[in-house]
């Protein structure tokens, strides 16, 4: 089984920078660190591309996991797709999509995840809240080191 979920990112900061940061190893430590999370294998540091792959070891519900990505689709600055080459789901899709609504920058974050160790009721209830949690925190540190560069509001 799968759950799939999406979460709409609004800001004034111009879609292109927003983009790159969301490419950014450096920002997602940054903004993940309540789970200890840290760039250990592939790219580290600065910024991943397309083919690229990245593993992460980070601390989730008290356990420590390890999960490697690739960036599996990149056409900038529209949208990009990472998703899990090993690690603790069974799939792992996530899609950043990016756009304008007039001068407002829309980011789109779709995640699609099966996980053989929650059932479907345990992903619905605890797996893909907590995982809502995260991106939407990740979100608000890249759009506040974003708007602090920048000076936008």
């Amino acid at each position: 089984m799968v759950s799939s979920f999406s979460l709409v990112t609004r800001t004034t900061v111009p879609v292109e920078q927003l983009f790159d940061a969301s490419l950014s190893i450096d920002e997602h430590v940054a903004s993940m660190r309540q789970s200890s999370e840290r760039a250990i294998g592939g790219v580290t540091g600065g910024s991943i591309g397309l083919g690229e792959t990245v593993t992460w070891r980070a601390r989730h519900f008290g356990v420590w996991f390890t999960m490697t990505t690739q960036i599996t689709s990149l056409d900038r600055p529209d949208r990009f797709v990472d998703e899990q080459t090993s690690g603790p789901f069974r799939s792992f899709r996530h899609e950043h999509s990016f756009g304008r609504d007039g001068e407002i920058t829309v980011m789109v974050d779709t995640l699609t995840i099966g996980s053989p160790i929650f059932g479907r009721l345990a992903e619905r209830t605890a797996l893909v809240p907590y995982l809502r949690r995260l991106i939407r925190n990740r979100n608000r540190h890249l759009v506040a080191v974003l708007e602090e560069a920048t000076g936008t509001p």
